[in-house]
């Protein structure tokens, strides 16, 4: 799978998506202060978005994916093998 990564985030309600390359799908989004919180945390570093390593990228958009995941287990909004 590919995807592409639409992110604004010098805008006042700031917000980074990553979208299904194929089918235009979002996959990924975060807004506002949840956003700010992952930057505050470490766990989001926006320079890597923005570096021509490929690799870095990948990482990175696996460390979102992983993060949104736990956070919707936690939750109790995360999708089951039933679903």
């Amino acid at each position: 799978m590919t995807y592409f990564i639409d992110a604004w985030l010098d805008r006042p309600q700031p917000y980074l998506r990553i979208i299904n390359r194929i089918t235009g799908n979002v996959c990924v989004q975060i807004e506002g202060k949840e956003l700010e919180e992952l930057r505050e945390q470490g766990a989001l570093d926006i320079q890597d978005l923005s570096r021509p390593e490929p690799w870095l990228i990948k990482e990175q958009v696996r460390q979102l994916f992983l993060l949104c995941y736990a956070q919707a287990t936690r939750m109790g909004t995360a999708p089951t093998a039933s679903d």
